[in-house]
């Protein structure tokens, strides 16, 4: 079980969203374990962290001691931390927080911590650049927390630079999203400031965040939080006020804050949950077949305009992301149409989707034409079945793989070598969007009969004769494509 699997896991045993940090700090001590005949402080603490445990372990989705605070009190410190760790549930996840730092430490400290101390994740400064995290990041079932804002006033010169528009702390964000996938690599946000968070979620949508400083008396709590989180409910873990845990009623206390955190979740699934009503604003007379498709892909955020770098280190006038589809079920239901329109068209026996982006359409396609649906993996694990290609198939059965956007032809084209692998057939390879380039030529010159429901040339063509882009991008997109 990696890190996000046993994340998800304990929030959803628990039905939390908070996490509790376990630090031995003198200062924070409950009032009962003070005093002590002759008890050292190393054993004060001991009892009293083991007690934090004891009163939240089943109302919190993590654990977070903070390395420095151990590292105080000197080899007896680690030896507490090694106690403490031990402590802990296996079943709820373990995030160090060291805000590691040192490029030449990285490889013995990922080791130190991953394999002996056996915790599920750890936080990182971010200014070695990926390098820094790559040594944590070979342990696949591990997770990093990038550190990507703080709440420290002073640092505002800093993670302000070079302005407001363009801010360092963003650069951050959409660096270190380059590092990993969202199931691990996490960002670690400190701020009571709506706008700073909103900003970060609105170029960071599928990363969980560690949201930090968030109990200023002066915040408002719940706009905050909703904020942070995303369409279901989920996307923020919530550190525990650190003046609960010298409070007798800590149990108590972490149980109503966990329910009016609860609430607000609710509230904003709720929210989500029905859709607005999508109506076209326009009407030309060259109207394309799935105009109504392509301006309200362009409305949800899904087809943007202006500079951006690709995967693959190039640059394009647009990017296109189709990951919000699916939190639209009106949207997604209209692009399963389209795509059905192409696939009910050919001759197959199973239908594959190739991992990631396409698999929630594959699976919607497999529902809706009642066809059954295998796929093959990104990678094999390393334990289990082992399985190159998952779901019942025989050899010499003709397989229709679906992808989301061809562009290059190089992920659908490695997958359904595995598909072929396996003694499958494959002729039909659907896409939704084609940037063009040749690529369906590509395609045909390896066997394949490359399909797709829309091309960018058709969409650019079709949102600047709608008004929804201007002159310039449209002209921009005409010189570049």
């Amino acid at each position: 079980m990696n890190f996000t699997e046993k994340l998800n896991k304990a929030i959803a045993t628990n039905n939390s969203l908070l996490i509790v940090g376990l630090d031995p700090n003198p200062e924070m001590i409950s009032r009962q374990y003070i005093l002590g005949d002759e008890d050292t402080l190393i054993d004060r603490l001991e009892a009293w962290l083991l007690w934090v445990i004891e009163s939240t372990c089943d109302h919190v989705c993590a654990y977070k001691p903070t390395l420095g605070f151990y590292q105080a009190l000197g080899i007896v410190g680690l030896q507490l931390l090694e106690r403490i760790l031990t402590a802990i549930p296996q079943s709820i996840p373990i995030i160090l927080d060291a805000k590691h730092s040192d490029l030449n430490t990285s490889t013995v400290f990922a080791k130190t911590i991953f394999t002996q101390w056996q915790v599920d994740a750890v936080t990182l400064t971010p200014y070695a650049g990926q390098d820094h995290s790559a040594p944590f990041l070979v342990y696949s079932d591990k997770a990093v927390f990038v550190l990507a804002h703080t709440s420290n006033p002073q640092a505002e010169v800093l993670q302000r630079y070079p302005n407001l528009e363009q801010p360092f702390y963003l650069k951050v964000v959409e660096e270190a999203q380059s590092w990993a996938t969202p199931e691990q690599l996490y960002l670690e946000v400190g701020t009571t400031n709506i706008e700073i968070l909103n900003r970060i979620r609105a170029i960071a949508p599928e990363r969980t965040i560690l949201l930090r400083s968030l109990w200023s008396k002066n915040n408002n709590l719940e706009s905050l939080i909703e904020t942070g989180l995303n369409n279901m409910g989920e996307g923020l873990l919530i550190p525990i006020p650190q003046d609960f845990l010298a409070d007798n009623n800590l149990a108590s206390k972490v149980t109503n804050l966990n329910r009016k955190i609860n609430g607000y979740r609710e509230a904003k699934f709720n929210q989500a949950a029905s859709c607005e009503i999508w109506t076209s604003d326009v009407c030309l007379l060259n109207q394309h077949p799935y105009q109504d498709l392509i301006l309200e892909l362009f409305d949800i955020g899904c087809l943007l305009f202006g500079e951006y770098v690709q995967a693959s280190g190039a640059t394009f006038s647009y990017y296109i992301d189709l990951r919000k589809i699916i939190s639209n079920p009106h949207i997604f239901n209209q692009v399963l149409s389209a795509y059905g329109d192409i696939v009910e068209t050919l001759e197959f026996d199973r239908i594959a989707g190739i991992p990631y982006g396409a698999l929630p359409t594959a699976t919607g396609l497999a529902l809706n034409l009642q066809r059954p649906m295998i796929f093959p993996r990104k990678e094999v694990k390393a334990h289990g079945t082992r399985r190159l290609i998952e779901g019942n198939f025989n050899s010499g059965e003709k397989v229709v793989v679906i992808d989301d956007i061809l562009i290059s032809g190089k992920s659908v084209m490695e997958g359904a070598d595995k598909l072929k692998s396996a003694g499958l057939k494959i002729e039909d390879i659907v896409v939704f969007i084609d940037h063009e380039g040749g690529v369906k030529d590509r395609l045909a010159n390896n066997g394949y009969n490359a399909h797709s429901v829309l091309n960018i040339s058709e969409i650019t063509e079709t949102l600047y004769e709608s008004g929804r882009i201007n002159e310039e991008q449209y002209n921009s997109f005409q010189k570049n494509h």
